[in-house]
């Protein structure tokens, strides 16, 4: 095992971000956070974790930390990644999400930090050809949000190339869940995840859930989508830092799913058997840009990394993201 240098995460007080806090503390990693707590909560960090609220473009905090900290790695989750917004506002999402990025990349340049792990998308692949999809897919994307993390993606290829930096971008599927233990969940307001969505509505906070489109190409006519559990999707990533350690010469692009996937219908259905009850369905048209399906070809990151997802069962992971949902009520979001 290596040196134990610290993991710096960005935005670690989110969603994502603090799965893979929890993550790393459970394997031992030592790890600080930043976050400007935009869309991130404070108390989604575990208290013995040294937290910073700033911004990852702040080159003299990021110095600040690096040197504090003895960072050795990044795990890079900050952003903004509604897709809808992007096409709003993409100045936003190519100031958060690209430009904020490249100052990042240089930060970790700049103060000797070795690895960095991007939080990528599928997005970057826009509406593909084929189902599933492999790594090496056309990366076509249709809107600012997977354009935005396609343009990181080619930075962090071509600085890799120039500096001593590996990397690995992980394309996320559909993530949902949340922390077995209870620990950490989803719990931005407004959030547009389809299982967060069906799960606020099974507990009365919200009237009923709309469901985009029943004329696709597919069984059942909804869009069929690869749902991964946020807690698989962490330990990914520790997985991806660990080789990037083991490995400083290689990078990794992989694609991050289960191989297989569920319509909307498939997922209302499952809310419905693990709340033993029938949430409110609302028939809407198809929203610009869905694809018929998306569903991940796995094959490289199983074949990478020791990886072995221990919450690939759909009623599962509507169990945890319900119970987190409950949880809630007790936190004080602020």
């Amino acid at each position: 095992m290596p040196d134990r240098f610290t993991i710096l995460v960005t935005g670690g007080a989110g969603y994502i971000g603090s799965h893979a806090v929890w993550a790393l503390k459970d394997t031992g990693w030592p790890v600080a956070v930043i976050d400007n707590l935009t869309t991130g909560f404070r108390w989604a960090v575990p208290d013995d974790v040294p937290f910073y609220k700033g911004n990852v473009e702040d080159s003299t905090l990021i110095a600040k930390i690096a040197k504090k900290q003895n960072i050795g790695a990044i795990m890079h989750f900050a952003g903004s990644v509604v897709v809808p917004e992007s096409v709003e506002n993409p100045l936003k999402y190519y100031d958060n999400n690209t430009a904020k990025s490249r100052s990042l990349i240089e930060s970790a340049v700049a103060n000797g930090i070795k690895h960095f792990i991007f939080s990528s998308t599928a997005a970057t692949y826009g509406i593909p050809e084929e189902s599933p999809v492999t790594e090496d897919t056309a990366q076509v994307p249709i809107n600012p949000y997977g354009m935005s993390k396609l343009m990181t993606e080619y930075m962090l290829r071509d600085v890799s190339a120039a500096h001593d930096l590996n990397f690995c971008a992980l394309r996320y599927f559909n993530v949902a869940g949340a922390d077995p233990g209870g620990r950490t969940g989803q719990s931005t307001a407004g959030a547009t995840h389809l299982i967060k969505v069906a799960v606020e509505a099974a507990l009365g906070k919200r009237d009923s859930v709309a469901i985009f489109g029943t004329d696709y190409d597919t069984p059942d006519g909804t869009g069929v989508r690869d749902y991964i559990h946020v807690s698989d999707l962490a330990a990914a990533h520790v997985h991806a830092l660990e080789a990037l350690v083991a490995e400083p010469e290689r990078n990794h692009l992989l694609n991050c799913g289960y191989g297989r996937g569920f319509s909307v219908l498939e997922v209302l259905d499952a809310v419905d058997r693990v709340t033993n009850q029938k949430i409110s369905r609302k028939l809407e048209g198809r929203r610009a840009g869905d694809p018929d399906s998306l569903i991940s070809d796995n094959r490289a990151i199983m074949k990478r990394f020791p990886w072995q997802p221990q919450n690939a069962d759909l009623d599962k992971i509507v169990a945890h993201a319900l119970a987190w949902e409950r949880k809630l009520g007790d936190i004080r979001i602020e």
